[in-house]
């Protein structure tokens, strides 16, 4: 019942949306590093070979945020 705590509740909050500002701005960097849109790329020429290497990536990136916050 720790998790019921408003500390330990505030404290995971914060976290969570630390992570995922962190997140949402690597994947900007990201996207300006490489040649072409890569939302464009994905969602409306469906590359899938760079939507895979956008996924691994991603869950990189979200493994060292989550390492880093812990």
């Amino acid at each position: 019942m720790e998790w019921i705590r408003p500390g330990a509740l505030l404290g995971s909050l914060v976290f969570a949306l630390m992570g995922v500002l962190i997140f949402w701005l690597s994947f900007v960097v990201l996207d300006k590093l490489t040649p072409y849109n890569l939302w464009e790329e994905i969602v409306e020429k469906q590359n899938q070979a760079l939507g895979m290497v956008v996924a691994a990536m991603s869950l990189g990136i979200c493994i060292i945020v989550a390492a880093a916050i812990h």
